[in-house]
């Protein structure tokens, strides 16, 4: 099975959410989602979705000073993307019963 191509969807929903929690940028976004388990999410691979959800419309960023060099770019949702994560948990936990029915763990409901 192709873990990369199920994940794709779900990581843009769990990157929005990472950045409705607080304002933040590209390598603690990676930093974030490598503690709740994305172990395979590189800077290579977000920079490209934070590009496509900024082109959506569903977050802003803003340059801000680092106390470790040249500035960061800091992600916040708009409201927009406020909208698109209450939808995206509603969507993923109606996929979620489904596939436990599926597969039989229809206790779990």
């Amino acid at each position: 099975m192709d873990k990369s191509q199920m994940m794709k969807g779900i990581l843009e929903g769990c990157i929005l959410k990472v950045i409705d929690k607080s304002e933040t940028y590209g390598y603690e976004i990676v930093e974030q989602l490598k503690r709740y388990g994305f172990t395979d999410v590189k800077e290579g691979t977000l920079y490209p979705l934070l590009l496509r959800l900024e082109k959506k419309g569903l977050i802003a960023a803003t340059f801000k000073p680092s106390p470790l060099g040249p500035r960061r770019k800091y992600y916040n949702l708009t409201e927009q993307g406020k909208e698109y994560v209450i939808g995206f948990y509603e969507v993923w936990n109606e996929v979620r019963r489904t596939v436990e029915g599926i597969f039989g763990k229809e206790d779990e409901r």
